[in-house]
């Protein structure tokens, strides 16, 4: 039987770049998230499995569990930013749904999970969290609050784990220009969104993403990445982004 990954977040992005490029390395490929239709496609086109997940839902989570055989590698890939006000006037349904997604989305499935990735020969749980895990910034107090959690949590799961095989791995991305993430961010704002990349030399792309995850997947069962933080040359920092002049003159 192949090895099995369980990505979440699969829909679109990091999750459905992460998806494919398992099912590259052999791995049958579960992909979860709240959008069943393009789930379907993307299992269609891996040879995968599609579950529809709402990783705020600790049922929904325990009933992806239940329809799996097994568990070897987990993508804790689901999350989000939601709003981008300052601190005075953020809304806290923001950071409600920011947290909600963010850290109870991770602890459900992992909570879920769990029990497959121990009956398995090498497990690996990897989270995707971000740079905004480490350092905060204006305006990102909602999304560095729920990512600081995050990262938290795995801290504490692999202290948690020590003496078991259970590789836990963080993935830390800086600047990476998807579809959905800033737009989804900035509620619709597709002038904002754009704003973020504009003038950025080659912004990270979930690709690039996805080729880390499999790096870390794909070391030998006895090697543990802790965190690998993955930002585009033109991003030095979180505040040091070299921005190309848009016009000449």
């Amino acid at each position: 039987m192949k090895r099995t990954a369980v990505v979440t977040g699969a829909s679109s992005g990091i999750g459905a770049a992460t998806a494919r490029r398992l099912a590259k390395d052999g791995f049958f490929v579960v992909v979860a998230a709240r959008r069943l239709d393009r789930l379907q496609a993307l299992a269609a086109e891996i040879g995968g499995q599609a579950v529809a997940l709402d990783v705020t839902d600790q049922a929904s989570a325990q009933a992806l569990a239940a329809g799996l055989e097994r568990c070897d590698v987990l993508v804790n890939n689901a999350g989000g930013a939601v709003g981008a006000d300052p601190l005075a006037s953020a809304s806290p349904a923001d950071l409600m749904q920011s947290f909600e997604v963010n850290v109870l989305g991770m602890l459900h499935v992992t909570q879920a999970l769990l029990p497959l990735l121990r009956s398995s020969d090498a497990p690996t749980i990897v989270t995707v969290t971000s740079t905004a895990a480490h350092v905060n910034y204006e305006f990102g107090g909602t999304y560095t609050a729920a990512k600081h959690a995050e990262h938290a949590l795995v801290e504490t799961l692999r202290l948690e784990l020590c003496g078991e095989p259970i590789r836990v791995v963080e993935i830390a991305p800086g600047m990476v220009r998807t579809d959905e993430f800033a737009v989804n961010r900035f509620k619709g704002d597709a002038d904002k969104a754009a704003a973020v990349y504009a003038g950025v030399d080659r912004p990270l792309v979930a690709e690039d993403i996805a080729e880390c995850i499999a790096l870390t997947v794909g070391l030998p069962s006895h090697v543990n990445v802790d965190r690998l933080v993955v930002r585009p040359v033109a991003q030095a920092a979180q505040h040091k982004v070299h921005r190309q002049p848009l016009f000449g003159g």
